[in-house]
């Protein structure tokens, strides 16, 4: 007999949800790591050890030292395509797009500003580190296919419609491109300066034309 609560239907088991909160603690403890000894300074080991787990346990759940990382980058993506999301269908999505990239980019508390800078740390790090900058890329490209279907539900466009497809490509780029060319500023993360701001322009550069005038031809 199923005796499943149809309620909890989709939603992660104790087991997942625990998991998920180990990665995630190693995932911080790991980019502390590497913005204060560097990614060749630091080993698995030494993640292991500063999270409280076995060598066994990490390698588990990660590959890398570097794959490490990649719950921390995947949870503030994964926000965003969410407040995306609670969006009704049928409004002007480029507006949409913006409103929910800012709050996620825009840190409120103490907390949301110490995560923006872990993330800043990682993508410095990354431009010395091919396998950290593959890791970072990677989970840009998952957002990128993630964020087809919550567009097209926003739209009413086909998933393998390709302006859709375009869109989610320049939009998970111009937030890749604002988060890297805020990082390698000492600029802080609310203001006229900030990730925020940054990926504004870029996304009123692209709603507006990246030429400021119309195609030829």
């Amino acid at each position: 007999m199923n005796t499943e609560n149809p309620r909890e239907r989709g939603r992660p088991s104790l087991t997942e949800r625990r998991k998920a909160m180990t990665q995630l603690e190693i995932a911080r403890t790991a980019a502390e790591l590497f913005t204060e000894q560097g990614v060749d300074g630091t080993t698995a080991e030494d993640i292991a050890r500063a999270s409280g787990v076995s060598p066994r346990t990490f390698y588990r759940y990660f590959r890398t030292k570097q794959e490490a990382v990649a719950p921390l980058l995947v949870t503030g993506a994964d926000r965003w395509r969410e407040r995306l999301g609670s969006f009704e269908p049928g409004g002007n999505p480029a507006e949409a797009v913006e409103r929910s990239i800012l709050a996620e980019l825009t840190p409120e508390s103490a907390e949301e500003t110490e995560e923006l800078e872990r993330a800043r740390g990682l993508v410095r790090a990354a431009r010395d580190d091919v396998s950290l900058r593959a890791v970072w890329h990677r989970v840009n490209r998952e957002s990128e296919v993630l964020l087809v279907p919550v567009l097209a539900r926003l739209t009413g466009r086909e998933e393998d419609d390709i302006v859709l497809r375009l869109a989610a490509a320049a939009v998970t780029d111009a937030v890749r491109l604002s988060i890297e060319d805020w990082a390698a500023s000492d600029a802080p993360g609310r203001g006229g300066e900030g990730p925020a701001a940054r990926v504004a322009r870029c996304l009123r550069a692209l709603d507006t034309g990246l030429w400021g005038a119309p195609a030829v031809g």
